[in-house]
């Protein structure tokens, strides 16, 4: 018989679509990156059941379909985010977000040690990033809560600006810091056996943009923006210096499968190209579609990926074009220093001004002067990909077929042993099964915060308790009817708080006390009497009361 799966190598998993719906919600590395992972997860956790939290019905239909598709029969509940509570025994919320601020509220009436929360780092260059990372530390935000870093240069900037708030809150405040959330480095996975080469595809591919049997083809999967992807000129210019010291009868080709945002991006890309590389054979793929990818990474000798831009954080698609067989030439730059080994491709060195060279930068980026594509595009404009050795792996690439095939097959192995799912979501489970054992061990040190104190979202009638007259419920206070009870249901039909999505009361709450009090006649009837006959909280009598007297049903007596 199997032992038992701890539920605290479990998550529930929090699912909106905007996180895991690429397709629907429009391509970015952000969504790719979560609808991998659902479905990893989905297919490979060692779990007893699968916990989703969802914001809305439609989330939760999704994520039944979801689910049903990657592991038929196993077990899920579905749980509203207003109960959250309710995914125990699972202990750790999975969010797809390093920004979980919200999160620590929402659990910290329930008290922060409730759950963990574990979030995921995407691109930390924005400002809501920046700002959310600030705001988790001001939270209820506990040691055992985790946001898992894709690469150690994600490590690294995360750790910059954790001590930045630390140390500002030190100067303005004198305060003790309370512990980090776990900062763990484990990478984005992918499915690789999605990415295994189609012969045929890649040679239709090859014979449709006209190449010729020595002709070499570079390629790169991408979002094609040159502000906050990568700056496509340097490559122009190294493919067409590495062509001049190739010899007759190799061509090079650059084939770019990706989106264009913008008019602006396609004029950069392909004005660029024509103009700084008219001897290299130039092509322009559709991204969106699912089996142009897989041609062109059937079909390419290399895959290049010469990032200089800050958004980018950890690289997937290197990881998909070593899962295909692929040898990759990418900037020394963020995860692609944890990922491309010399065995797999070979890195180009980069460089970067210091600090204080684009102070000016953060900062008008922070104040809403220059907009995110401003800033990342002024950051890329001052990154060098060091030219000479971009051409000269160009070049090594291109002369040798048998280095290509080495470098191929050395990165597939490496894809499928270190970045499969199969690998990558059992040290998800570790560590959500450490942050279960580091919650337990603070049992009774972290006690609930009510609601009504909150300081990020105080009950409004304690935030702006000036406004009114007069404040409180209705202790000790008697009401009488003043018109009929069935009037209520009209009232109610016609303000139409439903239509707007949400109402302080049920209906039939409302006219079930119209009609008790009605029944008492002139005696009236008692609030704390209301209560006990209708079996209902004095408070949730006090909200029902109240929009009684407001439209006049009742009066004091």
């Amino acid at each position: 018989m199997n032992a038992p799966v701890d539920p605290a190598r479990n998550a529930g998993i929090y699912f909106a679509a905007d996180g895991y719906d690429p397709a629907a919600k429009g391509i970015n590395g952000r969504r790719v990156a979560g609808e991998s992972f659902l479905r990893g997860y989905l297919h490979h956790a060692d779990v007893a059941e699968f916990v989703s939290l969802t914001p809305r019905k439609a989330d939760q239909d999704q994520f039944d379909r979801i689910a049903a598709e990657e592991r038929p029969g196993m077990p899920h509940r579905g749980v509203p985010l207003r109960s959250m509570p309710r995914m125990a025994p699972v202990g750790t919320l999975y969010y797809p977000s390093p920004n979980f601020a919200a999160e620590c509220w929402r659990r910290a009436p329930m008290g922060a040690a409730a759950w963990s929360i574990c979030g995921i780092t995407h691109t930390t260059a924005t400002k809501g990033v920046m700002q959310g990372f600030f705001d988790m530390r001001m939270a209820p935000q506990a040691e055992w809560d985790a946001v898992i870093c894709t690469s150690r240069a994600v490590l690294a900037s995360v750790l910059h600006q954790f001590d930045l708030i630390e140390d500002h809150l030190r100067d303005r405040f004198g305060a003790r810091i309370p512990p980090r959330p776990q900062l763990p480095v484990i990478p984005l996975g992918v499915d690789t056996a999605a990415f295994a080469p189609d012969a045929a595809a890649g040679a239709a591919l090859r014979k449709r943009l006209g190449l010729g049997a020595g002709d070499v083809l570079f390629t790169t999967i991408a979002r094609l923006t040159p502000y906050e992807k990568f700056d496509p000129l340097p490559l122009y210019i190294a493919l067409a210096r590495a062509q001049a010291q190739l010899p007759k009868g190799t061509r090079l080709h650059l084939a770019l499968c990706g989106i264009y945002r913008d008019d602006y991006s396609r004029d950069v890309f392909e004005e660029g190209a024509a103009g700084l590389m008219p001897g290299i054979g130039f092509h322009v793929l559709d991204g969106a579609d699912a089996a142009e990818r897989r041609a062109v990474l059937s079909g390419a000798d290399v895959f290049v990926f010469p990032i200089d831009n800050i958004q980018e954080t950890f690289g997937l698609a290197p990881i998909e074009a070593m899962a295909a067989g692929l040898p990759v030439l990418v900037s020394d730059w963020d995860g692609m220093r944890d990922t491309v080994t010399p065995e797999v491709g070979i890195r180009v060195p980069t460089r970067s001004l210091g600090p204080d060279h684009a102070a000016d930068e953060g900062f008008r980026h922070l104040t809403g002067i220059d907009t995110y594509p401003q800033y990342c595009a002024l950051t890329s404009a001052m990154t060098e990909i060091e030219m000479p050795a971009l051409v000269a792996a160009i070049v090594a690439l291109a002369r040798d077929p048998a280095l290509r095939r080495r470098m191929g097959a050395a990165g597939q192995a490496r894809a499928r042993a270190l970045y499969d799912w199969a690998q990558v979501v059992p040290r998800m489970q570790d560590l959500w099964q450490e942050l279960a054992l580091r919650r337990s061990a603070a049992a009774g040190r972290a006690a609930p915060m009510p609601r009504a104190t909150l300081p990020v979202g105080p009950s409004p009638f304690g935030l702006f308790g000036a406004w009114p007259s007069t404040q409180g419920g209705f202790a000790g206070q008697r009401f009488v009817a003043e018109t009929s009870a069935t009037d209520v249901a009209g009232a109610l039909a016609l303000r139409d708080y439903l239509r707007g999505g949400r109402q302080t009361e049920r209906s039939e709450s409302f006219a079930q006390v119209a009609a008790a009090i009605g029944a008492k006649g002139a005696a009236g009837a008692g609030r704390d009497d209301l209560a006990a006959a209708l079996k209902l909280p004095p408070a949730q009598i006090d909200r029902l009361l109240i929009w009684l007297l407001k439209y006049g049903f009742i009066r004091r007596m």
